[in-house]
């Protein structure tokens, strides 16, 4: 079964290769989505793809890369329009919003 899911990330996820990081697992788990900053500081991201490997991305993203620091992780389910913002790739790095 296939789900959608909405996270965000808080701590010093900036400047840090968290969306390398993202990136890169993201690819290994051969899901859809995206990631990006935001101006407040935090990196949000929608990821799509089996539950489990989806969880296993948020798992991921609790832990974060070492240069990192992650306070919180809030996750919602996501929606096919989120998802759409991605543009043609499977899944992207966009500019912060």
């Amino acid at each position: 079964m296939n789900v959608i899911k909405h996270v965000t990330v808080r701590g010093r996820v900036q400047g840090v290769g968290f969306r390398a990081f993202v990136e890169h697992h993201a690819t290994q788990r051969n899901l859809d989505g995206w990631v990006r900053n935001r101006r407040d500081g935090t990196v949000e991201a929608v990821f799509a793809g089996s539950a489990d490997s989806v969880e296993g991305m948020i798992r991921a993203c609790g832990i974060g890369p070492l240069s990192g620091r992650v306070d919180t992780l809030d996750q919602r389910d996501g929606t096919e329009a989120e998802l759409a913002e991605r543009g043609g790739e499977k899944f992207s790095c966009l500019p912060t919003a």
